[in-house]
């Protein structure tokens, strides 16, 4: 009896472990359990949770956390977030993260120093899949159609289905207005319904403070960073630069020039004009100047908050073989890894009340490159949140920087940028001084005059913007 219950117990302990990662094409259901095995090997630094609003046919949209203090946001550590298959037929993407997965808790179980520093220093948020419905589609018919299942359940490209905050901000350039992030509270209407995958990563968005992210397609290889959207309307060949360019260039050349061949000149492309140019570009291109279109992810991240985004298409079959899917993690690995440490260039800090000592959320922080004489405003300012921390992504060079807020003295200070490989960003607090009691210095004028550029005294709590639209952001839900 007591050889069949060690048998029994044998049995049930090799059912419930894993011997280690498979590399296959995981369904919705093994993808929630690689997800739940990873949490209970690294239960300290883990957190599965599904997102508020599952998708058209109920399949819940998982994410796994890594972090030191999982379930939180840190002071001082920036939030970064990879999402792919939001494009169902889309597929790699979806691999590539569940072995992520794998690999940062295998890496930190085995005190790899990098990742062990990397989780540390930083809230990671892996979502496989944003459109399980449409992976089931295009598994159920074979996976080698170039649409099918690329839709939600809906037949809606959920890659068209965020607001379009581009218009919003192009038109207030032409304007002349100051504002020039966190957009949202602008939209006023939207030309097709939210998908209820698109309404729960906006909630994701808004409710955790992203400072970088990437979302993983398939169809080509580059790097792909915003303006997605072309200024005219043009539909091809039109270079839409952010005012943040150098930052995303920066960006996307972290990944491919990481990546095994991505910026490899010499690689062939996948059967266009446009790919072939890709190689010779170091592996990246503007979304506009490839093709224009509206309601992208990227830009709203970028527009809606203080995210960081751009779209990586990791390779000319959507659907590949599982046989290639273990080739294709080393081909990407080095970059994958490389592409989070960006969420730490720049600078980051508290601002806080120079009386009280209290943190000061919802403070500007605005930019303008001085390096080598130069004078240039980088018209996209971020915001600080929760604790009054700030993450401001820049590339190397001299900068000043300034914080403000409504009923504040603006601070300016110089600052070098260096970004050394796999460290914390630069910190550089803030602390604002009260305005006095005045009517004079209260006024609007003034606080622009103290700010040498065409910025006035503007900024968005976001949190409590939020909160004002229940029905839109409310908080997602824990599995």
């Amino acid at each position: 009896m007591k050889v069949f219950v060690a048998l029994v117990l044998l049995q049930i302990y090799l059912y419930e472990s894993t011997d280690g990662f498979e590399f296959k094409h995981h369904d919705n259901q093994e993808l929630f359990h690689v997800l739940r095995d990873v949490n209970t090997k690294c239960r300290n630094i883990t957190r599965v949770y599904a997102l508020n609003e599952p998708s058209v046919l109920g399949i819940p949209l998982y994410v796994i956390e890594f972090s030191t203090r999982p379930g939180r946001h840190e002071t001082l550590k920036p939030e970064f977030k990879y999402i792919a298959n939001m494009h169902g037929n889309e597929v790699l993407g979806r691999e590539l993260l569940l072995k992520l997965a794998d690999y940062l808790c295998e890496s930190y179980l085995n005190g790899n120093p990098e990742i062990k520093a990397l989780i540390k220093s930083t809230r990671i948020h892996l979502m496989p899949s944003m459109n399980p419905d449409g992976w089931q589609l295009a598994t159920d018919t074979g996976g080698q159609d170039y649409l099918i299942g690329r839709t939600n359940n809906n037949s809606i490209d959920l890659n068209r289905n965020f607001p379009d905050l581009d218009r919003i901000v192009f038109e207030n350039e032409e304007e002349n207005a100051v504002k020039n992030n966190h957009l949202l509270e602008q939209v006023t209407r939207i030309n097709d319904p939210l998908q209820p995958e698109t309404r729960s990563v906006i909630r994701l968005i808004m409710q955790i403070p992203f400072v970088l992210s990437a979302n993983m397609h398939g169809g080509d290889l580059v790097a792909n960073y915003p303006y997605d959207e072309s200024r005219t309307g043009s539909q091809k060949d039109e270079y839409t630069a952010t005012p943040d360019d150098e930052t995303f260039r920066y960006l996307a050349l972290a990944y491919s020039s990481n990546h095994a061949d991505m910026a490899n000149p010499k690689r062939g492309g996948c059967g266009d004009v446009d790919s072939s140019k890709f190689a010779k570009q170091g592996g990246i291109t503007n979304g506009a100047k490839w093709y224009s279109l509206q309601g992208g992810m990227q830009d709203f991240n970028y527009l809606s908050s203080n995210d960081f985004e751009i779209t990586l298409e990791l390779g000319c079959n959507k659907y590949p073989p599982a046989s290639v899917l273990e080739k294709e993690w080393e081909r990407n690995r080095k970059a994958i890894i490389a592409y989070m440490w960006q969420v730490h260039i720049g600078i980051k800090g508290i601002i806080y009340d120079s009386e009280t000592k209290q943190p000061i959320s919802g403070a500007t922080i605005h930019v303008k490159n001085i390096t080598s004489g130069l004078s240039n405003d980088i018209h996209h300012d971020v915001t600080s949140v929760y604790g009054g921390d700030y993450y401001r992504l820049l590339t190397p060079g001299t900068y000043k920087v300034t914080a403000f807020k409504e009923g504040y003295l603006p601070h300016s200070k110089l600052v070098t940028v260096t970004n050394p490989s796999y460290t914390e960003a630069q910190q550089v607090d803030f602390a604002l001084k009260p305005l006095p009691i005045s009517p004079f210095i209260q006024s609007d004028n003034y606080i622009e005059s103290k700010i040498d550029d065409r910025y006035g005294s503007r900024n968005q709590d976001w949190a409590a913007w939020a909160e004002e639209r229940e029905p839109i952001l409310e908080p997602i839900a824990i599995a």
